[in-house]
């Protein structure tokens, strides 16, 4: 079993930073599981931790049926690709690819079969007898993958692997990690702080600020439903737009107030989160995802209105910036707290969307899709 438990792990430097806190996940065996958040948020230092290139301050890592907190990274029985591709520049891809093997002076004909299997699963058998430095970007990280494949471990461990790439050739090798790994079924802990690579690639994604696991799911449970203001503003590009907003409730239904907007609570989201109701007089932050937004109708019902500051022609759609009378909330002072932020409402609407820059524009808001959160915990309302 390749499967990887992290119960309540701790790091705490020498000089008291505390990187990580209590950490608890388990991975599956064969999962694709993805670290993510901004800079900082321990995500890097707890995949080392993994490897046993950090120590550990407290709590257990278990690498299939082995507690590993006190085995040396050799002893781990993983294998790791990093930002850099960390390849010899004097060797072949062949003899970079078959390095460690040799090191466990593995017999030559076995050598062989591996690194030619590796080369034909990352085709790369046309460039085993060029050096590092005759290939593309993409070609090394493949290289930097092959020699991870050969070591045929329990679970693999990435951390940024395609950060060094452009934009183009990212996306490209996205898709073909997630492809390979799916073919090896190995377990793998994939680290990255973009945010739409972790949504692409991982079977479950984990979401980390500030040394803290602030919630764990499958891309789309964490897009549907964020447990709170952190991983709602941080799952999803362009971000979503999040409002401070006045709840009133009276014999007519549950209202929002935004600035001089008001939305209609609608049965479906009452249903969802049935504690709304209690709010009654009391200010709260509502999510609102920018696909949620399309150009309304001056004075309709649940509409948001503005000026139009940015307009982003893309061709399958334009994103506009929209400026407000409501007032924002950021999440970025302090761990799921709100403060006031700008009044910037961004939509992304259908091509021929009619608002220019410098015109005012009415958003309609799908209110069905609308999420609402506590605005002093940070925590979604149920």
């Amino acid at each position: 079993m390749g499967n990887i438990v992290l119960n309540e792990i701790d790091k705490v430097y020498d000089n008291g930073f505390h990187a990580v806190h209590k950490l608890s996940l388990d991975v599956a065996d064969g999962e694709f599981l993805v670290l993510v958040g901004p800079s900082g948020c321990g995500k890097s230092t707890a995949l080392r931790m993994i490897a046993g290139l950090e120590t550990i301050t407290s709590g257990e890592l278990r690498i299939g049926d082995r507690v590993v907190n006190d085995l040396e990274p050799k002893d781990r029985d993983i294998a790791m690709v990093f930002q850099s591709y960390a390849l010899y520049p004097h060797l072949t891809v062949r003899d970079n690819i078959a390095f460690a093997l040799k090191l466990k002076k593995m017999p030559k004909d076995e050598i062989n079969e591996r690194v030619e299997n590796a080369a034909r699963i990352l085709e790369l058998t046309e460039n085993l007898d060029r050096k590092p430095g005759q290939l593309s970007g993409g070609q090394r990280q493949r290289v930097a993958m092959g020699r991870a494949i050969v070591r045929q471990p329990q679970a693999f461990l990435m951390d940024e692997p395609l950060s060094n790439l452009d934009a183009k050739l990212r996306v490209q090798m996205r898709a073909e990690v997630s492809k390979l790994q799916h073919a090896l079924n190995v377990t793998t802990v994939y680290v990255t702080h973009d945010q739409i690579e972790a949504m692409t690639m991982g079977d479950r994604v984990a979401v980390l600020s500030r040394g803290i696991l602030q919630q764990v799911g499958t891309p789309q449970d964490l897009y549907d439903h964020p447990d709170n203001l952190f991983v709602g503003a941080f799952i999803g590009s362009p971000q979503m737009n999040l409002l401070e907003a006045m709840v009133s409730s009276n014999g007519g239904g549950t209202m929002l107030k935004f600035g001089s907007s008001t939305i209609t609570v609608p049965s479906s989201v009452l249903a969802a989160c049935p504690s709304l109701k209690g709010y009654d007089g009391r200010r709260v932050a509502v999510g609102i995802r920018p696909e949620h937004l399309s150009v309304g109708t001056d004075g309709a019902a649940d509409t948001i209105n503005g000026v139009v500051d940015v307009r982003e022609g893309l061709g399958a759609e334009v994103i506009l910036h929209i400026t407000t009378d409501a007032v924002g909330v950021d999440t970025s002072a302090a761990e799921n707290t709100a403060a006031t932020s700008d009044r910037v409402v961004v939509a992304r609407v259908e091509p021929h969307a009619t608002a220019q820059t410098g015109e005012r524009a009415s958003l309609a808001v799908d209110a069905a899709q609308i999420h609402v959160f506590d605005l002093e915990t940070g925590l979604a309302l149920v």
